[in-house]
């Protein structure tokens, strides 16, 4: 067995990174960022009011000070004439400030008569204007790889670019194997369960930002593994669940090895998730998955993760991991690395008391797998532990 860092070293050996695309803005959310993205304009593109009000010269604004108002400037309409002293433009918010004036006095503290206004005694000092490339100026970027958020996107589109350079979603096909298994929504038989670990692995790959396919299942004979395994061939990255391990069903490491599969490595010392396998099978990456569900599900997020976020260009590093103080006292961990399902409050992080790995129901009521590194000694409350937290 090799440890968990040097499974996630050979993991990342392994990937291959996509190669970019070029999409429109509107389809660019949530996808990575592959090259820099530089602004074509200033913004504001002119200096523009802050404020509706009067735009004037600054060293004629006091109390009680009278102007004549000679025209008006509204978003998208500016004012072609210039401000003189004893002049005033109405101005309205965004509105391109005219030639000659460099203050805005806000309507609240201006009393108007016809085409004449009186300034009051509570003018404030501020401009109310805002400067011209303020925010962003021509040739400004935003540094690749990134995740793009919403907020990105407003950024981009304000900076006038149309089209965006990303990392391609990397396809991934999912497998699940074993004749015990049917699809939600079938009549099991007394003998069979339900196929979970493929829909969860499924979910996770989306909120990574790869492109899952789920794979009819393969049952357990060679014929129907090498067809399905067939049907992923044009596949970045192949996840296989369950049939990895020696038992006389278990066909996925003979079947692929037939196959041509550069197998990487064979169990990790982790629990849960001790049969796990990766190599290349012809032009995709493989991972050989345990089939308990937990298992399944937190090795997904150990090392899938990590593989995902490397072919997108945003790096190689483990899952990122923070630390909080236990809220109970835990006992000494074996001689593997414990991923414990955990829960995280106010008061700290507390691992459930079951950890048997194929409780889904706690899984699904943890937030958080408490790292317990091998041969860890018993600790009290108030010790901090890293976690990798599981709602983000």
């Amino acid at each position: 067995m090799i440890s968990v860092n040097e499974a996630l070293d050979q993991l990342f050996a392994l990937a291959h990174p996509m190669p970019t695309e070029t999409v429109p803005l509107l389809d660019a959310a949530d996808r990575v960022m592959a090259e820099d993205a530089i602004s074509h304009r200033d913004q504001p593109p002119f200096a523009a009011s802050s404020m509706d009000g009067y735009a004037l010269q600054r060293v004629e604004a006091h109390p009680g000070a009278r102007f004549t108002v000679i025209g008006e400037a509204a978003a998208g309409h500016r004012f072609d004439g210039t401000v003189g002293p004893g002049q005033a433009a109405r101005i309205f918010t965004g509105a391109p400030v005219p030639d000659g004036a460099d203050h805005v006095v806000i309507q609240e503290d201006v009393t108007r008569d016809g085409d004449s206004i009186v300034l009051s005694d509570a003018v404030g000092t501020g401009s109310n204007i805002r400067p011209a490339g303020a925010d962003f100026r021509t040739g400004d970027r935003i540094s690749a790889p990134k995740v793009l958020k919403p907020e990105d996107i407003a950024l981009l589109a304000s900076m006038n670019v149309a089209q965006v350079s990303v990392a391609r979603q990397p396809v991934v096909a999912i497998i699940a194997t074993g004749d015990e298994l049917v699809m939600p929504g079938e009549a099991p038989g007394p003998d069979q369960i339900i196929a979970s670990n493929s829909f969860g692995l499924h979910a996770l790959m989306r909120r990574l930002g790869a492109a899952p396919r789920m794979l009819p299942i393969a049952r357990d004979s060679r014929a129907s593994l090498e067809t399905v395994l067939d049907l992923a061939r044009d596949a970045d990255l192949i996840l296989t669940i369950g049939g990895a391990s020696v038992g006389d069903h278990d066909l996925v490491a003979g079947v692929t090895a037939d196959l041509g599969m550069d197998r990487a490595f064979y169990k990790v010392a982790m629990r849960p998730g001790k049969p796990l396998m990766a190599g290349r099978l012809g032009n995709a990456m493989m991972i050989g998955l345990p089939g308990n569900p937990v298992s399944a599900m937190v090795c997904g997020h150990v090392f899938v993760a990590p593989v995902i976020r490397a072919m997108l260009g945003l790096g190689q590093g483990p899952s990122p991991q923070q630390t909080a103080p236990l809220s109970t006292d835990i006992a000494a961990n074996g001689p593997r690395e414990h991923y414990m399902r955990a829960r995280l409050d106010e008061t700290g992080i507390a691992p459930f008391d079951r950890q048997d790995s194929s409780l889904l129901t706690v899984l699904s009521d943890a937030n958080a797998l408490l790292v317990r590194p091998p041969n860890d000694p018993p600790r009290k409350a108030g010790e901090h532990l890293p976690y990798i937290a599981l709602d983000s």
